[in-house]
Parts: C-alpha cells; structure tokens; sequence
C-alpha cells in the first residue's frame, strides 16, 4: 500500500464555493472518499441540488438549522444543530438555511470523492432563494 497519511488544515478563508453556494474548506482525503468543512452564514438559504454519483453523511459542529431532503415521493425537513448527523443518498435533492444568528458549519465525508463541478445539479428547492450564487438574505 504507498498511500501517504492525510494530514489537512482547515484555513481561515473558504477554499470554494459549493454549487449549493455554501462555503467550503477542504480537508483530508483517500481514494475512496473526501472531507470538507462546510459554512453557511446567518440568514442565508443554499440552492436546491441533488448530486449524480456521490453519497454523504453531514455531521453539524455549531449553528442551527433546517435541511429539506426529497428522494422519489419520500420528503422530509429535520432540525440540525450541534450533534445531529445525516445522510444523503446518490440522487436525493436537498436545500439548507440556518435558524439562528450564528453560521451553520458541519462536516461533510462525500463517497467516493467529489469527483468535479459537473456532479450537483440544480433541481426545485423548498424555500425560496434570492440571487444567482445560492444565497439569500432572508
């Protein structure tokens, strides 16, 4: 096995954007699958998306919120808040907001990797999102 030991920092600043428009910090990573820490600041709502060949489980950190998730007739909107994990499997569509006046942030393991930009896809949300880049200021 020459697969070197992951080692990762999170910086200060966010290293992307997610296609949900949700800030992401990139972590450690095998070939199997990838981590990232995720943000999503006080009053904003992040793009309903759905994802073409990836799963993966959230765990939150800090902050409150609302994650709605809808796979075939299945729908459900569950409160996160530090402590609370969830899954979402290959095609579920799903949209975030926060509740409180602290970030949403959480851990975010993909499996197998995020594999580029081309994987999320946009699909109808539950609440409504002002502007183009997935965020709102509701």
């Amino acid at each position: 096995m020459n697969e070197d030991f992951g080692y990762k920092l999170a910086g200060a600043n966010y290293d992307t954007l997610a296609p949900d428009g949700s800030e992401i910090r990139l972590l450690s990573a095998t070939s199997r699958g990838s981590m990232v820490h995720c943000t999503l600041n006080p009053g904003e709502v992040s793009m309903a998306v759905a994802h073409r060949t990836v799963e993966e489980v959230w765990y939150f950190l800090e902050g409150t919120g609302h994650v709605w998730r809808r796979e075939g007739s299945r729908e459900r909107i569950v409160n996160v808040a530090p402590g609370a994990s969830l899954s979402l499997p290959v095609g579920t569509h799903f949209q975030f907001r926060t509740t409180g006046n602290r970030p949403l942030r959480f851990i975010i393991v993909t499996m197998p990797p995020w594999p580029g930009e081309d994987e999320a896809y946009p699909v109808p949300g539950h609440w409504p999102v002002n502007g183009g880049e997935g965020r709102s200021g509701t």
